[in-house]
């Protein structure tokens, strides 16, 4: 069977970018950053995406490109262990527990997008999403955007991902650009932006531990990484594409739409004279959809953003489903449609679990995630540093231009020693905190 591939170097960087740029940054990020502090987590998190999310996806870039497998197959064949393999099961588990909860946000996506034309939950929104967030109908409409998400993975990786993305990207941040000037032009619209970019480094000593767990979190989430997209990604990747580059390009790009997200969030909720830090998971449909009631053209300005987010959401669920499709063709041969539709099965179960029980869904899209993609990337730096070594180094240059080259030393350094001791250091904080146990962090260097 001939693996296929990627059909242009755009096209592998939007499918990338699309992966990293879908709820995580529409739905998750404004959430994040409204219950920690608002500007000390943007900075902790742009911090931490520099120092560790670059890093980290080249290491899930080398793995991939240098195998050209999925992660079980690429652990597994790269380093000769059935241990290893056992490893890019975790993260073929970690993608289905992550769509298990996706699914069900997407559902609520497609939901409000079909209210918003008719205006439906304006005048009650907190009711509105009570009555629809959990329950059989939200496993429903989950199934409903499951669907759509095989549907393009079913097409497989030109026609079906390549071609999505290329169609998506370009639509998102169009749309989300068109609404922060929107938004900008509301009344109060500065002290949301206030909120949002002004520094506070009181409330990040008060709160450094927090703050730390969740913006490396977010920034995991965000990114893609430590569940296996990247590398499945980059298994596609012909051998002269730079890693250093396309890596730096998609993290920026990523992290400007997730920044462009909060231009239009924060704005609204402040115009409105709305608490951002209120409403958790279902802040985005409560507190942003109830702003949409009390606005010039609110209905056509809801329709826009929640397309957007719509688009979003399918441009990252898409990545996490084709690990286990890539998995199974890989790894036992099995067609693209059979390699869909199987997962697809397991996840019309754990989705509707999910839809069905709140207490499932909160461990799952908060705890769970935070502690399985830290995990999974320590995991991938690890086998990047001490496993292949030289040979990730090596295919690190490959292609490369003369930064990239010149960088490589220091890249294989920081993903032998320091990541790993700060996602480890994050990993036990964040069970220390489970276990009702402040870790004894030293935060007395702050400012």
């Amino acid at each position: 069977m001939t693996r296929e591939s990627w059909a242009t170097r755009f096209g592998f960087i939007l499918a990338a970018v699309g992966s990293a740029v879908g709820l995580g940054n529409i739905w998750r990020f404004p959430w994040m950053t409204a219950q920690n502090g608002g500007s000390a987590f943007l900075v902790m998190y742009l911090a931490i995406i520099l120092v560790v999310g670059v890093p980290g996806l080249l290491a899930e870039f080398v793995i991939g490109r240098r195998a050209k497998l999925n992660p079980v197959g690429a652990l597994s064949s790269l380093s000769g262990s059935r241990g290893w393999g056992w490893f890019g099961l975790f993260n073929v588990l970690t993608s289905l527990v992550l769509l298990s909860f996706y699914t069900v946000v997407g559902g609520w996506i497609l939901r409000y997008l079909v209210a918003s034309l008719s205006g439906g939950y304006f005048a009650s929104p907190g009711s509105f999403f009570s009555a629809i967030s959990f329950g059989w109908g939200a496993a429903g409409y989950g199934v409903l955007f499951l669907l759509a998400t095989a549907a393009i993975v079913l097409a497989g990786v030109r026609r079906g991902i390549e071609l999505g993305t290329k169609l998506m990207m370009p639509a998102i941040v169009v749309l989300l650009v068109a609404l922060a000037l929107w938004a900008a032009g509301q009344p109060n619209a500065g002290a949301g932006l206030s909120f949002f970019l002004t520094f506070d480094p009181g409330y990040l000593r008060a709160h450094f531990v927090s703050v730390l767990v969740a913006a490396a979190g977010q920034a995991l989430f965000t990114l893609s990484l430590g569940v296996g997209t990247m590398i499945t990604y980059a298994s596609y990747l012909d051998e002269d594409r730079s890693l250093p580059s396309d890596g730096a390009t998609i993290a920026v790009l990523n992290t400007l739409v997730g920044v462009l997200a909060g231009f239009v969030v924060f704005p609204l909720l402040f115009s409105q004279g709305i608490d951002p830090g209120t409403g958790g998971p279902g802040a985005l449909f409560v507190s942003v959809a109830g702003a949409f009631s009390a606005v010039a053209f609110g209905r056509v300005v809801a329709v826009a953003f929640f397309f957007v987010v719509t688009l979003a959401a399918l441009s990252s669920s898409i990545s996490m489903l084709e690990i286990p499709v890539a998995y199974l063709v890989d790894e036992h041969g099995l067609s693209r449609r059979r390699a869909t539709l199987l997962p697809v099965a397991v996840l019309v179960v754990s989705g509707a679990a999910t839809a069905l029980d709140p207490s499932l869904f909160s461990l799952f899209a908060d705890t769970m995630v935070n502690l399985m993609l830290t995990v999974g990337l320590l995991g991938f730096l690890l086998f990047a540093g001490w496993v292949l070594g030289p040979d990730a180094l090596a295919e690190y240059v490959l292609g490369a231009d003369g930064v990239g080259r010149a960088t490589g030393p220091a890249w294989l350094w920081a993903v032998r020693t320091l990541l790993p001791l700060f996602l480890l250091g994050t990993l036990v904080v964040a069970l220390l905190a489970l276990a009702g146990v402040t870790a004894p962090l030293v935060v007395s260097v702050l400012p």
